[in-house]
């Protein structure tokens, strides 16, 4: 079976949206302790077109600037920042479609009930892990550098997180969609290279192929992992 550690080094199953959020907070202290949100498997940028889209970098730029106004005001205290987060991952990303991206094949064999019963472990423990790493930021800046658009509404943004805790330039690729509504939502993002979402789907699948598809198994290994995520390293 799968074992995806909080503390571990590659740490894919720090959980979807919140750490999209934090990913320049966090990903210059642990860069591959950085679990991300997806979609849909993206394409390598190199088949992507050359456009660049003004509007998905400024929705970077914009939510990037909003988290670090949070992560760097002192005058709030670490309930109050925790809150702010959680109000954050429901306005920046499309959290059910996350959810059921991460269950890959096994969505499809779940029923109403099961699949609300790993939303909520699911949930829980991305809260717990990413609410745990609010106070790694150092100072850490983020820049927006620009955007390969793959497919109208669809655009990869390029970053680079800098200052802080940075020896040099990390980069940071962010994947954005435009929704129905006409809003941004990031679903996924690279760091050093790796769209660590695609990575935690297959941990995921890989512990739920071990238990013959039984999800009970996985948010029993979600809860545990939870209850790991808060233990001092």
């Amino acid at each position: 079976m799968t074992r995806f550690s909080a503390s571990a080094p590659r740490t894919a199953s720090l959980a979807a949206a919140g750490t999209a959020l934090l990913a320049l907070a966090t990903a210059a202290v642990a860069p591959t302790a950085v679990a991300l949100t997806a979609l849909a498997t993206p394409a390598a940028a190199q088949s992507a077109r050359a456009d660049r889209d003004p509007a998905a970098e400024a929705f970077v730029l914009s939510e990037a600037n909003h988290v670090l106004a949070v992560l760097g005001d002192k005058t709030m205290s670490v309930e109050a920042k925790k809150k702010t987060f959680r109000a954050l991952i429901d306005e920046v990303a499309d959290v059910p479609k996350i959810t059921s991206y991460v269950l890959g094949k096994y969505r499809r064999s779940l029923t109403d009930a099961q699949f609300h019963d790993f939303a909520v472990a699911f949930r829980e423990f991305a809260n717990t892990v990413y609410e745990s790493r609010l106070g790694t930021y150092k100072g850490e800046t983020l820049r927006v550098t620009g955007s390969i658009v793959r497919r109208p509404g669809d655009v990869v943004v390029t970053s680079e997180v800098v200052g802080g805790q940075t020896k040099q330039p990390l980069k940071v690729l962010w994947r954005v969609l435009k929704g129905d509504d006409g809003r941004w939502r990031a679903v996924d993002v690279q760091v050093e290279g790796v769209w660590l979402a695609v990575t935690e789907q297959q941990d995921f699948v890989s512990t739920l192929d071990n238990a013959h598809g039984d999800i009970n198994v996985l948010i029993a290994q979600l809860k545990g992992e939870k209850k790991e995520a808060v233990k001092p390293h």
